[in-house]
């Protein structure tokens, strides 16, 4: 017989997870589905640490949202009894007109975050491990700091399990359907399920489960590089803030060493959009290459040289882009009982906690009190 749910959220990463849990919080019978492991290294959350910050320079109306993200972080920390945010501070740096630049300071102003704005040479004398080009300019916000992904994943999954929700892993959905009495019907590589509200959160796999996303949600390969440093000291957490930068060569992000487990991995940086290359997600090469290393190496050796010491690990992971870069966070248009989070372009990690609260408001109610205006679906109908 098919298991019947109050509501089924296929993919459990870091946005799955997060409105699976909710969902289970909310007292209703939900069902996870996952076709990897939770967590995995196939997707987007992985890599031992993510950025959160709340100088957003992509638009300030992200901002509400961050403040939110922090509260529910901080529950989950409380409630899993886990450390899974660092506080390092937050550096936005590049020229003066630049986006990186004049976005964060925007948002500080407009959000009364406390920041200091910092030039080259100060930002140098602050955090010696910079060594930028004289004409950047940088927003230091003091709340910036990492999350650990593949913590967080796994702690929201086994809450939600606690709180009576479903979840089957290694099992892949192949398609979903709506009835004639308006419920959903999914279909797996193992068995039929149904619901009456769907969650999809399937990643760089999105426009594959929905194809209103096709050309909307693209899979991007992204490769990050984790480099010895030859000045330990500089890069420490303490001192060495998470990081946005534009330079002549492009934008670039990066991260403090960081040894929550005992290990040294070193300095962690990736440059964004890294070489352009637009995959499917079931073909993606997950493989890394010398020209892979020579890109970010080049680019450290020249602005961190004190980072800049031999590889200690490479690894890839997708970006799913949109566009104009802003999420696709809705309900479906010809299935309102349907909800989406997709296109997260590269940024959404630091929000899934949010989110997640957004995929069951959605679900529960099919609306929102977030702002979640800048994420529609039809702004994308042109493309």
């Amino acid at each position: 017989m098919t298991r019947h749910f109050d509501a089924i959220v296929i993919g459990i990463g870091a946005m799955g997870s997060a409105a699976l849990y909710q969902l289970a919080r909310r007292g209703w019978n939900a069902l996870g589905i996952e076709r990897f492991d939770i967590p995995h290294e196939m997707g987007s959350s992985h890599g031992l640490t993510r950025i959160i910050r709340l100088a957003y320079y992509e638009d300030p109306s992200y901002v509400p949202l961050l403040r939110r993200s922090y509260q529910l972080w901080d529950e989950l920390e409380r409630e899993s009894d886990e450390k899974l945010f660092y506080e390092t501070g937050s550096i936005d740096m590049g020229p003066e007109d630049s986006d990186v630049f004049a976005g964060s300071l925007r948002s500080c102003l407009e959000h009364e975050l406390p920041h200091e704005v910092l030039n080259s040479r100060e930002l140098s004398r602050r955090f010696p491990g910079y060594q930028m080009p004289g004409e950047t300019m940088a927003v230091f916000q003091p709340q910036g700091g990492l999350l650990v992904p593949e913590r967080c994943i796994a702690a929201y999954a086994r809450l939600a399990v606690q709180r009576g929700a479903t979840l089957q892993t290694s099992e892949q959905v192949l398609g979903w359907e709506v009835l004639a009495d308006e419920r959903l019907e999914v279909t797996t590589n193992r068995a039929t399920y149904s619901a009456e509200k769907l969650v999809i959160c399937a990643g760089a796999w999105a426009h594959k489960l929905i194809p209103e996303l096709t050309g909307k949600a693209v899979p991007e390969r992204q490769v990050l590089i984790w480099l010895r440093t030859k000045a330990p000291q500089l890069f420490m957490p303490e001192r060495f803030p998470v990081w946005n930068g534009l330079v002549e060569e492009g934008r670039y992000y990066g991260f403090p060493e960081f040894n929550p487990d005992g290990k040294t991995p070193g300095m962690k940086f990736g440059r964004w959009h890294h070489r352009d290359e637009i995959c499917d997600p079931d073909t993606v090469d997950r493989a890394t290459h010398p020209e892979d290393e020579r890109l970010l190496r080049a680019f450290a050796e020249r602005y961190f040289p004190e980072g800049a010491g031999e590889t200690l690990n490479m690894s890839t992971c997708m970006f799913t882009n949109t566009v104009d870069e802003h999420w696709i966070l809705d309900t479906l248009p010809h299935a309102p009982q349907v909800s989406i989070a997709a296109g997260f372009s590269g940024h959404g990690f630091k929000m899934a906690s949010v989110i997640g609260e957004v995929l069951a408001d959605l679900a529960q109610r099919g609306a929102t009190d977030h702002d979640i205006s800048l994420h529609q679906l039809s702004r994308l109908s042109a493309v």
